[in-house]
């Protein structure tokens, strides 16, 4: 397994920023607002040729905020499952009573601890580290995760706990993002999958911010589940986290092969779902589409029909993909997941023989030859396949400009009547014979 370094503290003391520092990526939300971060975030760094998983977490504090017990429980999981903490501090502040309360936490993890002393941003802050030995937790580490001071002796001393390597991802491992408006499931879907709280769960619209990595093993294949936060409105987007949740879920399709795409099967489908499904699709994902609290319907043998007939039509531009229903509040038929998201992402990356795509192209065109269209008629030479992540063609032809669009829907139709693409995309490129 890979070794796993948890971040801990009290809120805003600059963890997200370390986190976002020793990764090398803004993965984590940053912001002045205390608590941002709930969830645990998950990512890979490296530090002398040695790899480990970084873990960042919300913030550890005394009182009754919203989330603050489950931000606890989640760091706490986070401190299980870590081989090393860093206890991060605030050096400008000094020291509080929560950092106190935070490190007798510690003292019962058996854990080796680093102490590390945030925002000392010059030498002449240094004398701001000695109070902090009060906490029994050995030599602090002076740094300043906006400058980059002093990240090299941190990243040393990780390392120094190290006796093994991390295992890296291997190149077959399908990641998927789970997506959707918020408030459709999302984050109970990712805990009924992973079968543990792994995300928090609540009825506040909007609770999870961050794009959250989980890698795991089901049936001989490796997955990446990625949770995000739901993708609210354009027009609806009024706080700096709001955007940055939308970035992350944004990005969260970027990274992903395939996309699940969450609709509330109790409110039906709405014009944000269709927002959110143009995403997926500008992105060029395979895609999933999940109808989630299907316990809740009521409902006949004639319901499910009718349900996929609904978003068919609401989601031509998608109409490849496989429809699944399932409760992630109770856990039920979760395992019809699986095999759409296979499918999904074999096609996603299904390579074709040049000489098939050649006998397809002229049976289409021999059975619906192109029309005359912008005073030219199009004759294609040779059609090849140029990518997968999705199956990308180029068709050469005399003109592009003597193609109709709906004629490359036309083709675009017959690729995918004779070769099996579902849930993926394919994209039709026209380039002027040389």
């Amino acid at each position: 397994m890979p070794y796993k370094v948890a971040i801990v503290g009290r809120p805003n003391v600059g963890k997200s920023s370390l986190f976002n520092r020793l990764v090398g990526s803004r993965l984590s939300i940053t912001d002045d607002e205390a608590g941002v971060t709930r969830d645990r975030i998950y990512a890979r760094a490296e530090w002398l040729t040695k790899n480990f998983r970084v873990i960042d977490t919300g913030g550890i504090d005394i009182g009754d905020a919203p989330f603050l017990n489950q931000i606890k429980a989640q760091a706490q999981v986070a401190m299980d499952e870590a081989d090393t903490i860093i206890f991060v501090v605030d050096g400008k502040n000094g020291l509080v009573d929560s950092d106190y309360y935070i490190a007798k936490l510690l003292y019962s993890s058996n854990k080796p601890v680093i102490l590390v002393v945030n925002k000392i941003d010059d030498v002449n802050q240094m004398n701001n580290t000695y109070e902090f030995y009060a906490l029994g937790l050995g030599d602090p580490i002076a740094i300043s995760s906006h400058h980059g001071i002093g990240i090299g002796d941190l990243l040393d001393k990780v390392i120094s706990y190290m006796t093994e390597e991390d295992v890296i991802y291997e190149e077959d491992v399908i990641s998927f993002s789970i997506v959707g408006r918020p408030n459709v499931g999302k984050s109970s879907l990712t805990n009924a999958i992973l079968g543990e709280e792994r995300v928090i769960v609540s009825e506040i619209s909007g609770t999870t911010t961050d794009a959250i990595d989980t890698q795991f093993k089901k049936d001989r294949n490796q997955y990446v589940v990625i949770d995000t936060a739901g993708i609210k409105k354009r027009g609806k987007v009024y706080e700096n986290t709001d955007k940055y949740s939308v970035l992350r879920a944004l990005s969260a399709i970027e990274r992903s092969d395939v996309s699940l795409l969450i609709i509330d099967g109790v409110e039906g489908i709405i014009e944000q779902d269709k927002h959110v499904a143009g995403y997926i699709s500008d992105y060029g994902k395979a895609v999933v589409i999940v109808v989630n609290k299907w316990d809740a319907v009521e409902k006949n043998d004639k319901t499910m029909k009718k349900m996929e007939e609904k978003i068919k039509e609401e989601f031509k531009f998608l109409d490849y993909a496989q429809i699944v229903f399932v409760s992630a509040k109770y856990s039920e038929r979760l395992n019809t997941i699986f095999p759409a998201i296979n499918t999904a992402f074999d096609n996603y990356k299904k390579s074709v023989q040049t000489s098939i795509l050649n006998d397809l192209l002229s049976d289409a065109v021999a059975m619906n030859p192109t029309p005359i269209f912008n005073h030219g008629k199009a004759q294609f030479n040779y059609v090849t396949q140029v990518a997968t992540k999705p199956p990308t063609f180029i068709l050469f032809v005399n003109n592009p400009d003597f193609v109709h669009f709906s004629y490359l829907r036309y083709l675009n139709n017959q690729f995918r009547s004779a070769i099996d693409f579902t849930g993926t995309p394919i994209k039709l490129i026209l380039r002027k014979k040389a």
